[in-house]
């Protein structure tokens, strides 16, 4: 190994490889394997990259989004390469909706190994004092509560099988002034906190609470962004110091490895998944 010594090797974790990215067969040896994984947000952008992942990895991934054509899909896609997933509609905004959504999940497989809440809803580009009151509303039942009462949820149907992981997608805008999306920074901000606390509370019953914060990724999001205010990915892009935006997969590999048993010493980290843009 180019002069290191010979016990360095055997410090190294097995190497695996892969095809095709994109193929999946039934792995029984992956990241995930054997994990039952909800993923929220999981029609587009980060949450589908993540549902292909986590399937590809082994996990039985339950997808919720609301829109019920998208994830037919993508669950028909997943399945057609191997892999096992089913599908549920959430309104992240609607508690009932939430709860029905993690109680479908014991209903297919009786039990709750991970889960991945990356659902969201941006608000309209611009300054605090034209945020207006409804969207305030809405970034809280959905940013902020949303992900309060799916964190009990899964919570309580991890704890009845003796634990499990929770990744919660915040955002590079919770980490500093996001004067253009003030109110979502504020509620991802607050989620942050929130991860935190739930890692000290569950953590003793054997349950791992994390966040991710990305910076610019190419999704739908940035799109969105973009038209409403021109310019604004190349001003991202160069204010990263790798030079790019992430790929959502790239993002979706840490939410990966937080859920998976090689983080089992992880717990209330919010982890940055930037390229160096919060550094």
């Amino acid at each position: 190994m180019g002069g290191l010594p010979d016990w360095y090797s055997l410090c190294l974790p097995p190497v695996r490889t892969r095809t095709d990215a994109g193929a999946m067969t039934n792995n029984n040896t992956g990241l995930l394997a054997g994990k039952v994984v909800l993923i929220t947000g999981a029609s587009r952008g980060i949450g589908e990259a993540a549902a292909r992942l986590f399937a590809h990895e082994g996990a039985s991934v339950v997808l919720a989004a609301r829109s019920a054509d998208a994830l037919d899909r993508l669950v028909t896609g997943i399945r057609a390469e191997g892999g096992t997933a089913d599908a549920v509609t959430i309104d992240l905004g609607d508690r009932a909706s939430v709860r029905a959504a993690v109680d479908r999940v014991e209903e297919l497989h009786g039990r709750l190994d991970g889960a991945f809440n990356n659902g969201a809803v941006v608000q309209q580009p611009g300054p605090l004092h034209e945020t207006s009151e409804d969207e305030i509303d809405e970034q809280f039942a959905v940013n902020f509560r949303g992900h309060w009462t799916a964190m009990n949820a899964e919570a309580a149907l991890m704890r009845r099988g003796g634990g499990g992981a929770i990744v919660n997608t915040s955002s590079i805008g919770s980490r500093r002034a996001n004067p253009v999306l003030p109110a979502y920074g504020a509620m991802k901000r607050a989620l942050n906190s929130l991860t935190e606390s739930a890692a000290v509370t569950w953590g003793r019953e054997g349950i791992r609470v994390n966040g991710i914060t990305p910076g610019g990724t190419a999704t739908a999001m940035i799109e969105q962004w973009e038209a409403a205010t021109p310019g604004v990915t190349a001003q991202i892009t160069a204010s990263t110091p790798l030079g790019r935006m992430a790929e959502p997969r790239e993002v979706a590999e840490v939410a990966a490895w937080l859920l998976s048993d090689r983080a089992s010493m992880v717990n209330g980290a919010i982890v940055p998944v930037d390229g160096g843009a919060g550094a």
